[in-house]
């Protein structure tokens, strides 16, 4: 409970000074209880819940995961040509989306300038060359190379090799 909640003050970007005053509780209290050192009564849990905005339960719920198998990841289509691309995240997530595309040579993206609805693109070459085409540039990304972009950017890309494949992970946040 105490790494939940020292989590959750850490998103809110709050310290514990602020958290403890709020509650009505002793900074010290409070930093033993993110470290499971006491154990609070209900009504400082619902104070320091409170203070937090989260509701007590979200303390005692087990974490929200998911398995994607490779074998099992469903093939997508954002559009281009000469590339197979699978989903690694669940359907479900809305936080998180991310794709793995394997590009053929000279296959790409489309010759057309697009942009996701989106707040952060990322894109990681894992194998071969992307160039990436901005608006005025173009970026060639290399195996290990990583680029991020405002999801409004106008972009697109391609596989510039003649003779191999790449592979790439886009990663989108939040999911469009």
């Amino acid at each position: 409970m105490g790494a939940r909640l020292r989590a959750a003050r850490q998103a809110s970007g709050l310290t514990l000074a602020v958290v403890a005053q709020q509650a009505g509780l002793t900074k010290g209290f409070l930093s033993r209880l993110e470290r499971d050192e006491v154990s609070p009564s209900v009504a400082s849990l619902v104070s320091v819940c409170g203070v937090l905005g989260i509701g007590v339960g979200q303390l005692f719920e087990p974490p929200v995961t998911s398995l994607v198998r490779a074998a099992d990841a469903p093939p997508i289509n954002f559009g281009g040509r000469g590339l197979r691309e699978v989903l690694l995240t669940a359907g479900t997530q809305r936080n998180l989306q991310v794709i793995r595309s394997v590009v053929e040579p000279g296959e790409g993206g489309g010759e057309e300038l697009y942009a996701l609805a989106c707040e952060i693109e990322f894109v990681h070459v894992l194998r071969g060359r992307l160039e990436l085409r901005l608006p005025g540039e173009a970026v060639v990304l290399h195996a290990g190379d990583a680029f991020t972009m405002p999801g409004a950017t106008p972009h697109t890309w391609v596989n510039p090799s003649t003779t191999e494949t790449c592979e790439v992970l886009w990663a989108l946040t939040p999911a469009p």
